[in-house]
């Protein structure tokens, strides 16, 4: 009996200001409270795993760096992200988080250290057939540099839109092949 393929695509996401509402600037998530799930999250990430793709978290975590929360702190934040999503059908393949101060490392964006740990993670992903959603410049410039296509959105915009459009072109794509 022959072993299923491996999924071929990613949808890398940002955490905060795509799955969660952002915090103003300067300000940080530190607690699993302040956590708040933004609107058409869930659907989102459900419409992209229906069409195949691995859901993985890339996520900027400079509050750490600066002492404004502990790793153990972000556990418990992704904790109950995960567990949120779980409970509405949503699984996370995983999540990749960038702890240190800015030009301090190769994974906290604009570098494309978390997305190419993923590729090593998960050696059957296509970088041209993924996707990066995000809300910031420096989010679409890893993408850029990790050869993978992206889609900015408007912070704390709706994730579910944003994969609407971003399969409707995928679909469109396919038709004009």
């Amino acid at each position: 009996m022959d072993s299923p393929i491996p999924p071929r695509r990613a949808a890398f996401l940002d955490r905060d200001g795509v799955l969660n509402r952002k915090m103003p600037e300067g300000q940080y998530v530190t607690t699993p409270e302040e956590w708040d799930q933004l609107p058409g999250a869930i659907e989102g990430l459900q419409l992209l795993a229906a069409n195949g793709y691995r859901l993985i978290v890339v996520t900027n975590q400079r509050g750490v760096a600066r002492g404004k929360l502990t790793l153990d702190d972000l556990a418990a934040i992704h904790g109950k992200m995960e567990r949120l999503l779980a409970r509405n059908g949503v699984v996370l393949d995983a999540i990749y988080f960038c702890p240190h101060e800015a030009n301090a490392c190769d994974c906290r964006k604009p570098h494309p250290g978390l997305l190419l740990r993923a590729f090593e993670c998960f050696p059957s992903l296509v970088p041209a057939e993924s996707v990066l959603f995000g809300d910031s410049a420096s989010d679409v410039e890893a993408a850029r540099r990790a050869s993978v296509p992206a889609v900015r959105m408007p912070v704390n915009g709706s994730l579910e839109e944003a994969v609407r459009e971003w399969l409707s072109r995928e679909a469109a794509s396919a038709e004009r092949i």
